[in-house]
């Protein structure tokens, strides 16, 4: 294959996300779950169209009845080359939720996202994770070390390099 030609056929697929570094897995894993977003969206949430398969922005609107009842946040989902089999890297743009679990530069600590990732795992599994535990927050507090991580991640350092400590099950 040469540019987006295949066996005499043009695809444009090599062309927009080819060149993006993603596997033909990730490839074809993210546009099945695309198409599956399309004809049947998680409630709460609404895909905002881009041209980069590679990075998904996602609206999230909070569940009737909790402390983000009808607050509307935004998720950015990165897939990586390897995708399904390496977690995407998933942040909040600003401005981020108040929680004990998202630091105010977006990071999540949510095991999912990291060391309980599994390749069975879809955009939307993690959504309903994230809105799960903003559903279930009884306060809207920044984590107890938010000043001091989002110090030490300054220049952009990814929340997949930190070592996160998956301690508290109830917020």
């Amino acid at each position: 294959m040469l540019g987006g030609w295949h066996l005499g056929k043009w695809n444009p697929c090599h062309i927009i996300f080819g060149v993006q570094g993603l596997s033909r897995i990730a490839l074809n894993r993210l546009q099945k779950e695309l198409i599956e977003w399309q004809s049947n969206p998680p409630a709460g949430f609404k895909h905002k169209a881009t041209d980069n398969l590679q990075r998904w922005i996602i609206e999230v609107t909070g569940a009737p009845g909790t402390l983000y009842d009808n607050e509307v946040f935004q998720l950015q989902v990165d897939f990586p080359e390897h995708y399904p089999m390496e977690a995407p890297q998933v942040i909040f743009l600003q401005p981020t939720p108040m929680h004990a679990h998202i630091y105010s530069n977006g990071h999540i600590c949510l095991d999912i996202l990291y060391d309980s990732w599994s390749p069975a795992m879809t955009v939307g599994s993690i959504c309903m994770s994230i809105l799960s535990m903003l559903s279930s927050a009884t306060a809207k507090q920044r984590p107890p070390d938010n000043d001091r991580y989002v110090k030490n991640c300054r220049n952009g350092r990814s929340p997949k390099d930190t070592q996160w400590w998956f301690h508290d099950d109830k917020v």
